[in-house]
């Protein structure tokens, strides 16, 4: 039997070579086993190497900037209006306009007031017969004040601002402070308000009545503007984006017009409503200088770049701008060798100390090294920036509360500076790092509650998914050799190399902190403020970073030049008690009461001494700002 299969197996291998022989067509058309058995043809299985199976990074995703919306404007329903006053009582409506009104008798030689009331301007029935001429005036408002127009009047069925036949005194306050509103950076093309002796346009009859109805109507509508506008600003914050957020101010435009219907002092109670602190009557004062003063002759490239040695025909010019604003002092020091340098192209060594100096003047970091920040702060923008500048400014003080408070912590991200007031004097001022430009520090106010010393760095979602992820997915074990702590969702320690980080995409559910220590991200302390965008004030180990002009290289949060100064200051302490508690381990101390601390960015702000200085616009919010204003306009003044 051996033999046999033996000599078979030795049989089939010569019929192989055989076919072989016979012809390549023939041995590719069929197999071994079909010549052979006449099976049916037998596919061959072939190896395919499985592909590694593909781990999609999640990512958390910073906020956005929106297309900014702007709500339409609608007509007042002057129809609902004339319906309320018809179906209403006229005794009452005169009544409730102070008219007098006789009891009811037997004997009208008897008869007494039955309410006694000063007479206002017109009288309810002047007043009914001037708006029911209103059936065809189309008056465009914002929908709150088209809203609040219809509500008071057609309770108060009286003028505001119209006494025999002509504007009162109060409309000529009003028109006025109206005038004035480029003087707070508003545009006064958005609040005017026709005159009564205008001239007839072309076909249009004059209609006493209609016009004296007319110019009450858009009076009203616009003094409701532009205070609703000063208060609480024209733009709304957060329809610019997720790095904006704000509790919106609001006006009880109702009860405005009360008071203007009842006050003579119209100036004053319209001037009320603008921010009442130092800081917006600077940035006011500074656009009055602006647009009276002459365009600057001297423009530097704002992307200058020199080190000591090096040469550009835009460093002349540079040098005449600091010959032209040099004062006493400084041309006392330096006046010999920059009237020596004057025409040179060439920023020689001798030169350093000449821009060192300089710098400090503009308020910019005094390393010698030209760069735009410098430019922009010796040289400046031009006048129309400026004035942009500062209008942007103005408008973004509307957001904030109009009082700071008297002791409160002011942080502006685009001058990477933060200040510390108390009486509302300046008290203490430090550099600062602020968040990337693709983590940006977010623009809000909130209240400093506490500070923690040697405090855990506990990672943030974003920065856990965005930075971290991607390591740990290929090396779990990263966070234990680091010395980071993990714990799960009911608190328990686990291991980093015992987690699936692939598995759970960007919401992994484990909580990460980095122990105290030399390396931990938040030094000594922290200053906390507790808010939804886990931003707060602290210490860094990367002190090198303050030596640099654009300090934008944190994840979000503010890092203090000098966070044993800040605080001391909220904590209400001298710095040798930091000091003392600092050798006390970790653990927080809370505020005896907590400090208002505003997280902004401006790119105009004036100093402690009201001198107004300019900054680049590190993350562009400028241009967001002057889109969200033009439409605006072009919304309140079409141009048609």
């Amino acid at each position: 039997m051996r033999l046999f299969a033996k000599r078979g197996l030795v049989a089939a291998t010569a019929v192989v070579s055989g076919m072989v022989m016979l012809g390549t067509q023939q041995a590719s058309a069929e197999t071994l086993f079909e010549r052979l058995f006449g099976g049916k043809r037998i596919k061959r299985a072939e190896q395919v190497e499985p592909e590694p199976k593909k781990v999609v990074i999640a990512r958390v995703s910073s906020p956005q900037y929106y297309n900014y919306k702007v709500d339409p404007l609608v007509s007042v329903d002057f129809a609902a209006l004339i319906s309320t006053l018809e179906d209403g009582d006229l005794d009452t409506q005169r009544a409730s306009a102070g008219e007098v009104v006789l009891a009811s008798v037997s004997d009208p030689a008897e008869a007494t007031p039955a309410i006694i009331l000063p007479e206002m301007d017109g009288g309810a029935g002047k007043f009914a017969d001037a708006i029911s001429s209103l059936q065809a005036f189309d008056l465009m408002a914002e929908k709150e004040i088209a809203d609040a127009i219809v509500a008071h009047y057609g309770a108060d069925p009286e003028f505001i601002w119209v006494r025999d036949g002509k504007p009162n005194h109060r409309a000529e306050e009003a028109l006025a402070v109206l005038a004035e509103a480029p003087e707070h950076g508003l545009v006064a093309e958005e609040y005017l308000v026709p005159s009564i002796d205008r001239p007839a346009g072309e076909g249009e009859a004059i209609d006493p009545t209609l016009r004296l109805a007319q110019f009450e109507m858009t009076l009203s509508a616009r003094v409701l503007r532009y205070m609703r506008d000063a208060n609480g600003g024209r733009v709304d914050p957060n329809r610019i984006s997720g790095y904006h957020d704000f509790d919106l101010k609001t006006l009880d435009l109702g009860h405005v017009l009360e008071v203007l219907g009842d006050t003579f002092a119209v100036r004053t109670y319209m001037e009320s409503v603008h921010p009442e602190n130092s800081a917006y009557a600077a940035l006011k004062a500074e656009l009055a200088e602006l647009r009276s003063s002459q365009e600057k002759a001297i423009v530097v490239s704002p992307d200058l770049f020199l080190r000591a040695g090096q040469s550009s025909p835009e460093f002349t010019k540079l040098l005449k701008i600091i010959d032209r604003d040099a004062d006493e002092a400084f041309r006392t020091e330096f006046g010999e060798l920059l009237a020596a340098n004057i025409d040179s192209e060439t920023y020689s060594q001798e030169l350093v100390p000449l821009i060192k100096a300089a710098q400090k003047k503009a308020g910019v970091g005094a390393d010698g090294v030209i760069g735009p920040r410098t430019v922009g702060a010796i040289a400046g923008d031009s006048k129309a920036d400026r004035v942009e500048k500062v209008q942007i400014a103005m408008e973004q003080l509307r957001w904030l509360p109009s009082q700071f408070g008297d002791r409160h912590v002011f942080i502006n991200v685009a001058e990477f500076k933060v200040r510390y007031f108390e009486d509302g004097a300046e008290k203490l001022a430090m550099k600062t790092v602020v968040g990337q430009r693709g983590k940006q520090t977010n623009f809000f106010y909130d209240e400093i509650e506490y500070v923690e010393f040697h405090p855990y760095w506990g990672v943030p979602r974003s920065i856990l998914v965005n930075k971290y992820l991607p390591k740990l997915v290929n090396d779990p074990g990263y966070l234990d050799r680091i010395g980071y702590e993990v714990s799960d969702g009911s608190g328990r320690r686990v291991s980093s190399s015992s987690v699936n980080w692939a598995a759970y995409g960007a919401r992994p559910p484990f909580d990460v902190r980095q122990p105290p220590g030399p390396k931990n991200a938040l030094g000594e302390m922290k200053i906390m403020f507790p808010n939804k965008h886990a931003i707060y004030m602290h210490d860094t180990p990367e002190k090198y970073l303050f030596d640099r002009e654009n300090r934008a290289y944190s994840s979000g949060c503010v890092r203090l030049e000098d966070p044993r100064a800040m605080a001391a200051a909220v904590l209400n302490w001298d710095r040798e008690k930091v000091v003392e508690r600092l050798k006390s381990g970790r653990g927080k101390e809370e505020l005896a009461s907590k400090i208002p601390v505003y997280v902004s960015y401006f790119t105009a702000w004036p100093d402690s001494s009201g001198r107004v200085n300019y900054a680049p616009d590190i993350y562009n919010r400028d241009s967001y700002m002057l889109k969200a204003m033009n439409k605006i306009d072009e919304m309140r003044v079409p141009s048609t």
